[in-house]
């Protein structure tokens, strides 16, 4: 998570966000009080005069600030960090802007940036990493590889990196490879030659820190894509785009309040944690709630949910499916109210396993490094458990050919968004250095997602895939999602993927990578096998079956924890 320096640390305040009825916070806050269509429709009218100027820290953050002196949010911290060992950290909104000016100082002082520079970030669920995040947005992930890191540094041209103890190393390895890298911050208790450490220097810069000003559409955070279908790419987002943006899905989405706590359980590399470990909730006032685990564990998370005042819960599918395979019935979420999923889809299976266990809905939401929230089941509206819901303000969400025009309700064609004749806010601004993939995302008046799907006669968007997952055997389309959907119905299945094959016949047929649930392991896979082909057949369109189905240990996945099935597809062709 690349950042571009801007020094005071984006540590999110009140919310002053947009202009006309809500130019000022106060009227901010009396339209989130309103019905939901009122807020839409002044969302729609104030997202055409978007504040010249805007930065999160000092626009949002800050006022949450002053609020909290006045007696104006609920007794609720703002950030609230906890570790197995007993370790806690608990920050007001106050608290919280001393201790980013500080950060920022360490950032513009001691390591020399300037307004425009860039650093990468490196670090696991650690509270220096929202400190950090505050006084310059910038990307990372606690699992990379020196080649890696050394790809991010040279495509990004950073002047700094932060890291911890594990990954120094890493770092040091390339950077003989890395002409831009100026600086080195260590997070760590101890020593180590040629770095500056944070928690020294911490400990004696001062917190008089004055916020440069900026721009709305100013650079804000570079994010790298996922590379789950082929090679990063630097995402550019404005303050106005992540620092506005998420107002309505924080709000409607993840029902977010003052009064709310949020935990959200991405990893600090993966751009869901900006949405829901940082804009979505300070945006709204909520607390920001994260455990400091290493490793996902079903168990913890189902302790955690039920031993501390969590009102809303957010994490990956897959996440979700390991819980309700743990098994949830001796647990009581006293606190727990709303419940939200993003990253990839989520099988209608797994919704109604968590409703049965948990008496919670899962809201569904979908979106990209390069967007906001684009679709959600929002809180009060039906949920079609399978769907992504519908488009979120102010995206005007649309199924398109291959020619860019509107298709009707229930023809497959490419998920997109309307960029004509008035751009919204909140899309990138652009794939930094690589205006040829910028330029390709549009097609006639809109932007394309690169994700397939279908929208019903309610406005429901559903999700088939990615456009280049999408296989094509004996002139039949087939998603890989609704396949997964199927199987994961049945008991011997903990997860799949599914994937084209070479055929000499068809041309290509589906087939199915299995990771078997435990009690299934020593099964005869030849009978597993036509069990499970019996078992698609008969719950969606028999010429979906997996001709093909291949048990394995793990599927091969991102960091973000969403599946990499370009990797098992080059395997079955070849590449």
């Amino acid at each position: 998570f690349i950042m571009r320096t801007f020094v005071k640390p984006w540590i999110p305040r009140c919310l002053w966000i947009l202009r006309s009825p809500c130019r000022s916070f106060h009227g901010y806050n009396r339209l989130l009080a309103s019905p939901l269509i009122s807020y839409y429709d002044s969302i729609n009218q104030c997202e055409k005069e978007l504040p010249e100027y805007f930065n999160f820290a000092s626009d949002v953050l800050d006022k949450w600030t002053q609020l909290e002196k006045d007696g104006k949010r609920p007794k609720n911290p703002a950030f609230w960090w906890i570790k197995d060992e007993g370790e806690e950290v608990k920050w007001s909104f106050e608290e919280l802007g001393f201790l980013s000016c500080k950060a920022a100082n360490i950032l513009s002082e001691a390591c020399g940036l300037q307004k425009g520079d860039k650093v990468l970030v490196v670090l696991p669920r650690v509270p220096e990493w929202w400190l950090l995040n505050i006084a310059c947005m910038r990307t990372g992930t606690s699992q990379l590889t020196a080649k890696d890191i050394l790809y991010r540094l040279q495509a990004s041209k950073a002047k700094c990196v932060v890291t911890s103890d594990a990954l120094a190393p890493a770092v040091e390895s390339v950077m003989t490879d890395c002409q831009s890298l100026k600086s080195k911050l260590i997070v760590s208790k101890d020593r180590r030659d040629g770095w500056l450490n944070f928690k020294e220097l911490f400990a004696m810069t001062s917190a008089n820190h004055k916020c440069v000003k900026t721009r709305s559409e100013d650079p804000m955070l570079i994010y790298f894509t996922s590379g789950s279908t082929g090679s990063p790419k630097m995402v550019v987002q404005s303050h106005s785009s992540y620092g506005i943006g998420f107002a309505v899905s924080g709000r409607y989405w993840m029902n977010l309040t003052p009064s709310d706590i949020m935990w959200n359980t991405s990893d600090t590399g993966w751009v869901k944690s900006a949405w829901g470990s940082v804009f979505a909730p300070w945006i709204n006032g909520s607390c920001v709630f994260i455990h400091h685990m290493p490793q996902f564990k079903p168990a913890i998370i189902a302790h955690t949910l039920s031993r501390y005042p969590i009102t809303t819960f957010c994490t990956a599918p897959t996440a979700y499916r390991m819980l309700v395979q743990h098994g949830l019935s001796s647990y009581k979420f006293m606190s727990l109210k709303h419940c939200v999923s993003g990253g990839e889809p989520l099988n209608p299976e797994v919704i109604k396993q968590w409703k049965t266990q948990t008496g919670l809905d899962i809201h569904e939401g979908y979106g990209q490094t390069e967007t906001v929230t684009i679709c959600a089941n929002v809180k009060g509206m039906k949920i079609k458990p399978g769907s992504l819901g519908k488009a979120l303000t102010p995206y005007d969400v649309q199924i398109v050919d291959d020619h860019g025009d509107i298709l009707p309700a229930g023809k497959e064609g490419d998920i997109a968004i309307r960029i004509l004749p008035q751009r919204p806010f909140c899309l990138f601004s652009q794939y930094l250095d690589n205006p040829e993939k910028t330029a390709a995302t549009v097609r006639g008046n809109f932007y394309i997602t690169g994700d397939r799907g279908i929208m019903d006669e309610e406005g429901y968007v559903w999700f088939m895939g990615r456009s280049d997952d999408i296989i094509n055997s004996s002139g039949y389309r087939i998603g890989p999602f609704e396949v997964e959907s199927a199987l994961i119905q049945h008991p011997a299945v903990s997860e799949s993927a599914v994937v084209s094959s070479p055929d000499p016949i068809r041309g290509e047929v589906v087939k199915a990578f299995v990771v078997l649930a435990p009690a299934f392991v020593s099964h005869d896979p030849e009978q597993l096998t036509r069990d499970l082909q019996q078992h698609v057949k008969s719950v969606t369109a028999p010429y979906k079956y997996p001709r093909k189905i291949e048990f394995i240990q793990a599927l091969p996945k991102t960091v973000a924890g969403k599946i990499q099935r370009k990797i098992l597809r080059n395997k079955e062709w070849g590449r």
